[in-house]
């Protein structure tokens, strides 16, 4: 969602020092420092993640230049009034996710999840809050987590509201279609892939077993907005932190890009980690151009007490 391009690592320093790699693989031990510095001023430190740190677990991004799914196709996802709204739209939607679910749930968690989930563990880490949905914190372990945009694994239904795994959902289309077959033409983020119309005609999609109303993910869909309980929620954990650092996200999404916002209104220190600009990089105190897990593991924390 929020990397350059392979190769690309545009400097973003306020001092117009380069950040690029240096030969050999190797990292400016610059950046390292002054990350390293940052989070050891840091007392309650308030994380927030986004695609760029999944894509190092294998999935698959939306806004990589060059190489994410809005560069390389003009496949968009779906939107929310439509999924509501169209039986086929969600035929659609659940014939492409069904496909996708075994390669999409079977990801796991890469050493920038393990990292966080260490640095909660130690005391530094006071909340973190992700932008994906595809449960890769939870696996790694972290617990003072918000997801802010829902998850991939839960499915609820839109009118009684009764909640099942995503995986119990599989067995239940499994059951519906025991001779469907289709060939998948590419994976997109958020766990689907892309079929055509004809092969998504027969597909049936199971109603919800409680009252027969529409299953949908337990995510926000685009054109959706984020619950007023949990943003207010998530305002309340940034009222108790010290710091804010952005990893793997350009940030161009209002529902998190709004949470930034209020770190700069309260004056707290604002570090990036992100390949590629953000709309951050004009405020943040710092910017970093690396990888995820490749600068995180070379952060020492020890544990602390509040």
């Amino acid at each position: 969602m929020d990397r350059a391009a392979p190769g690309e690592c545009p400097g973003g320093r306020r001092d117009g020092r380069d950040t690029r790699r240096v030969p050999g693989g190797r990292y400016d031990p610059v950046e390292v420092e002054e990350l390293q510095h940052f989070v050891s001023r840091s007392k309650r430190l308030f994380v927030m993640t986004g695609a760029g740190i999944s894509t190092e677990s294998g999935i698959p991004d939306y806004r990589s230049e060059g190489v994410g799914l809005y560069a390389r196709t003009d496949r968009r996802p779906v939107q929310h009034a439509e999924f509501v709204r169209s039986a086929s739209a969600r035929q659609r939607y659940w014939a492409r996710n069904f496909m996708g679910w075994p390669q999409f749930s079977s990801h796991q968690p890469n050493t920038a999840h393990l990292v966080l989930r260490d640095w909660e563990k130690l005391g530094k880490l006071h909340w973190l809050v992700t932008q994906n949905v595809d449960a890769l914190h939870t696996k790694a372990g972290s617990q003072r987590l918000t997801e802010l945009h829902g998850c991939t694994h839960r499915v609820f239904c839109l009118a009684c509201g009764d909640q099942i795994l995503r995986s119990e959902l599989q067995e239940h289309f499994e059951a519906l279609n025991p001779a469907w077959k289709a060939e998948a033409f590419g994976v997109a983020p958020d766990g689907d892939v892309f079929l055509t119309d004809e092969q998504v005609r027969n597909f049936r999609v199971p109603a919800c077993r409680k009252c027969g109303g529409i299953l949908k993910p337990d995510v926000t869909f685009f054109g959706d907005t984020v619950s007023q309980e949990k943003v207010s929620f998530v305002h309340q954990r940034l009222a108790e932190s010290d710091s804010m650092l952005v990893a793997g996200s350009s940030m161009q999404v209002y529902s998190g890009y709004r949470f930034a916002l209020a770190a700069r209104e309260k004056q707290l220190p604002i570090a990036v980690l992100n390949i590629g600009p953000t709309r951050l990089d004009h405020f943040a105190s710092l910017k970093l151009n690396s990888r995820c897990g490749e600068l995180l593991p070379l952060i020492v924390v020890h544990h602390q007490t509040s």
